[in-house]
């Protein structure tokens, strides 16, 4: 099977390439490198550099490498920017995901694995959190991964794609090789912050908030190891072979983690104290987000393999010989 991978030289595109090739899929990406980094791409890879709403060039390409599924990594994953800066994230993470559907669909491409976040349950009723929470997102970011999930549902009703939607708790972690991690600009993300504080590139790691109703204080989130990631995108394409219907699943451990204690255990591994500033809530931070994977692990056959210190290793020994 010919796979097309959007974003497939980002941070969890990267890691998916290796393993869909691992896995004998022939693999194209299609990345206008614009966030990605070439890099983590190997060699001989064919890389389409244009930008999804380049539908006439696209599907040209399309159809002559006969790609019959798309897993659709690329869109932008910043809250604070899409905050700041709304028109940007509709603009790509929505328009551009509607004209590669539409490129899709006139190339006869009907198998579809999105990339889509915990993000659009914004503050949850429950915790554990199943797939029948209420989708409420609260941000620009989640409000494009909430806008596409229901594109794809009216699609597959009036155009019959099948779609896999995954939603993402916290990704976390690197390649076990060293070769392919974290790397963004500007660095948002808690775990590699904690980590380049503890290497000395950052004076110190902010916590935002120490009076939420968890046991230590600070927010608790579940972290999925990028590895565990990729599996499950491979279980999801499986999953459209195998069956002529849609899903939508929560991808994550059912454990969670505070702050603190990824600070606390990230201090052990590394051996070295790490310098912390106490700073008040950030608004719209909800108190715990925990995955109930009970649907991934019934219909996909994919549970986490890795834990917290599988992911923080793995994240220490990339950040510490950053490749790019």
């Amino acid at each position: 099977m010919n796979i097309l991978v959007t974003g497939g030289a980002g941070y969890i595109g990267s890691l998916f390439v290796k393993e869909a090739l691992k896995n004998n899929y022939r693999v194209v990406v299609l990345d206008n490198l614009s966030r990605g980094h070439v890099e983590a791409l190997p060699e001989n890879i064919t890389l389409l550099n244009e930008n999804l709403s380049n539908s006439k060039i696209l599907k040209e390409k399309f159809l002559k490498l006969n790609i019959s599924c798309i897993v659709h990594f690329a869109g932008y994953a910043l809250v604070g920017e899409s905050i700041e800066d709304p028109e940007l994230y509709y603009d790509n993470n929505i328009v551009g995901t509607l004209s590669l559907l539409n490129t899709a669909l006139d190339c006869n491409i009907k198998k579809f694995i999105f990339s889509s976040s915990c993000s659009v349950y914004g503050n949850p009723n429950l915790t554990p959190i199943t797939e029948e929470e209420t989708i409420k997102p609260i941000n620009p970011y989640a409000e494009t991964k909430a806008i596409v999930e229901k594109i794809l549902m009216d699609y597959e009703k009036a155009y019959n794609i099948k779609f896999v939607s995954l939603r993402y708790f916290n990704a976390a972690g690197a390649d076990f090789s060293g070769n392919l991690g974290e790397s963004h600009n500007p660095e948002t993300h808690l775990i590699p912050r904690v980590i380049k504080t503890a290497l000395g590139e950052l004076n110190f790691i902010e916590v935002f908030g120490t009076d939420y109703p968890t046991e230590d204080g600070t927010c608790v989130r579940d972290y999925i190891h990028i590895e565990d990631l990729a599996t499950a995108h491979i279980k999801a394409i499986d999953y459209l072979q195998e069956n002529d219907d849609s899903l939508v699943v929560n991808l994550g451990t059912g454990k969670g983690n505070s702050v603190k204690q990824i600070i606390e255990i990230t201090s052990q591994i590394i051996g070295k104290d790490i310098p912390v500033k106490y700073s008040e809530r950030r608004p719209g931070d909800p108190a715990i987000l925990v995955a109930d994977n009970t649907k991934a692990r019934q219909k996909l056959k994919w549970q986490a393999k890795y834990n917290l210190n599988d992911i923080i290793e793995s994240a220490y020994n990339w950040h510490k010989n950053q490749k790019y």
